[in-house]
């Protein structure tokens, strides 16, 4: 099966995204939602929190399983799609459009440390 992976992302291992684009939104892969299956629960941190890359940012729950969520790069939660607390399937309908979970101000350049599409497009092949 082929999963979109747009290229205007860049990529954790542990398949979150971030687009590279201003707002800097956040959220998990196509492939993520596919292998978690029904999204039931979104936990997210508040706007004015910091996040820090690769630290736990919250949690995503669906019927098979509770999973961590990491943050791809540091810096402000500027905005939380509020959406997600009353409509998780969200997450599942439209992973990098109407399901994505936050909004970050980065705080340095570290998109250079993610994956590219490209070999996001590699690891789930």
């Amino acid at each position: 099966m082929s999963f979109d992976v747009p290229d205007d992302n860049r990529y954790r291992e542990s398949h979150e995204w971030v687009s590279t684009e201003p707002p800097h939104r956040v959220g998990i892969t196509e492939f993520a939602q596919d292998e978690l299956g029904d999204v039931v629960f979104v936990e997210l941190p508040d706007v004015g929190d910091t996040v820090a890359a690769g630290e736990e940012f919250g949690v995503v729950e669906s019927i098979k399983a509770v999973s961590d969520l990491y943050a791809p790069v540091s810096g402000e939660v500027t905005a939380v799609n509020d959406d997600l607390f009353d409509a998780p399937e969200l997450v599942n309908d439209d992973p990098f459009g109407d399901g994505w979970m936050l909004e970050v101000e980065p705080s340095d350049d570290g998109f250079d440390a993610l994956l590219s599409p490209e070999e996001y497009r590699d690891q789930t092949a």
